[in-house]
């Protein structure tokens, strides 16, 4: 990712979303826990990759329900502190992971986010969800040493607490020939464009996880 690409990560968003998918209520539930890149943040309703997967899902047969709790700006401190909640009413048979990209902007130490992440993992294990960790990136002109640090957390929490891993959310999106083509105006938030890639890079993993329909 080239220096352009920098105001991808400048902000993730200031708006809140949460939402539950339609489905059965006693259908298994794949949990969303992310941050704007998971909320639609600045796109249509209905068109994020969190509902396209459920469209895919539907598609497919396995009687699934997807909740999208997802918050735009959201830290791995403030999800760790939902997930609870998140896991107690959901009771998810999947927890997806998407967080970290608003830790590395802020500045917060790459030791609070492996341990917000592990314990997040950790915590959806033992409520007896499989874990899915989403990873993101930070471009180079944070430092070499630094986006192979932030890059590195992902691996090890993965490795540590047995979860499935997708190394980069916005693979083909963000390192792509024209990136600026799947970025809404402001060049931070991938537009409705993207949304299907987006999906695509999770899918494989994702799709590991689930629960037999």
């Amino acid at each position: 990712m080239n220096r352009r690409h920098f105001t991808l990560f400048t902000a993730l968003g200031a708006g809140l979303g949460f939402s539950a998918r339609a489905g059965s209520q006693n259908a298994p539930v794949v949990l969303v826990v992310g941050d704007s890149l998971s909320a639609e943040y600045g796109l249509r309703r209905g068109s994020g990759w969190v509902t396209l997967l459920e469209q895919r899902l539907s598609q497919d047969g396995r009687g699934l329900r997807v909740v999208n709790a997802s918050v735009s700006g959201d830290t791995t401190s403030g999800g760790r502190s939902r997930l609870p909640a998140l896991l107690q009413t959901h009771r998810p048979a999947v927890v997806v992971i998407e967080l970290g990209g608003n830790d590395a902007l802020r500045g917060l130490p790459l030791d609070m986010t492996r341990d917000n992440l592990r314990a997040m993992a950790r915590a959806s294990r033992e409520a007896g969800a499989r874990v899915l960790l989403v990873g993101m990136e930070m471009p180079p002109n944070y430092g070499a040493r630094y986006a192979e640090e932030f890059r590195q957390i992902y691996r090890q929490v993965a490795q540590q607490e047995s979860a499935a891993l997708v190394p980069f959310l916005l693979r083909g999106v963000a390192d792509g020939p024209d990136p600026v083509a799947y970025f809404q105006p402001d060049r931070i938030h991938p537009n409705e464009s993207a949304q299907p890639r987006m999906l695509d890079n999770v899918w494989p993993e994702l799709r590991r996880l689930l629960p037999k329909g």
